[in-house]
């Protein structure tokens, strides 16, 4: 079985996929933290492997940029190759006072500027949230591991450059700890699908000050996220 995107046959993938934006991210962990680790996927250069973290396998599937990438590779894993929990381990740009470079967000909700939720024709406004007991694990493994993080609210962009200068001004008095891309479509697809999402987020830059890290380091540095991630993805 293949799909347009994935062309892993059923089996060759885990029941919990860890899945970082860049694909290259995803060959760093394959490569760094698993075992025997066998690539499923290479179509459109968005690589898959599955392999064992301490002997429980776990796949790791790049995604892309954005909702619409997202909510493609995840509606897949979800519905054609029985995944259970999807873990994004990407990056976001701090928007909340307190917050540093290289700090991890656990993101609780996400907020959203994206028109994605209407096609659920819902008759309100859908709140798009984590699955709670992958959100326990992720905190009890950072605790294990002395890593430090943060939980709450993300915001999910449609735009990466936006015309209005102020929007993230407004985002940040509604206390909104970080922007990214994909989190809100990750969510909403889970839940659409009765499956589990979180998104554990590394701080890449910051939004007022302009401070960033390079594309190397968001690539092979971030490794805080990616050990907490595989912790969770055999705990939860």
């Amino acid at each position: 079985m293949s799909t347009p995107h994935i062309e892993a046959k059923l089996g060759d993938v885990a029941k919990t996929v860890l899945m970082p934006g860049d694909p290259l991210r995803a060959k760093f962990i394959a490569e760094n933290f698993l075992e025997d680790a066998v690539q499923y996927n290479g179509v459109r250069g968005m690589l898959g492997y599955t392999g064992k973290y301490k002997d429980i396998l776990v796949s790791v599937q790049g995604s892309g940029m954005g909702i619409p990438s997202i909510g493609i590779y995840a509606h897949e894993l979800y519905s054609l190759y029985n995944v259970e929990s999807i873990i994004r381990i990407g990056t976001a740009g701090g928007i909340a006072d307190g917050l540093a470079l290289r700090d991890v967000v656990f993101a609780m909700g996400a907020c959203t500027n994206s028109n994605f939720m209407s096609q659920f024709a819902l008759p309100g406004t859908f709140a798009p949230i984590c699955d709670a007991n992958l959100l326990t694990a992720a905190a009890s493994s950072a605790k294990k591991e002395g890593i430090s993080y943060k939980i709450g609210n993300v915001l999910t962009s449609d735009t990466f450059y936006d015309d209005n200068a102020d929007a993230m001004k407004k985002w940040h008095k509604m206390g909104v700890l970080a922007v990214e891309m994909e989190a809100a479509g990750l969510y909403a697809t889970a839940s659409r699908l009765g499956k589990k999402a979180l998104a554990i987020l590394t701080i890449s830059d910051m939004i007022f000050t302009h401070e960033a890290t390079s594309a190397q380091e968001r690539q092979e540095s971030f490794t805080n996220m990616m050990k907490i991630a595989l912790e969770t993805a055999i705990s939860a």
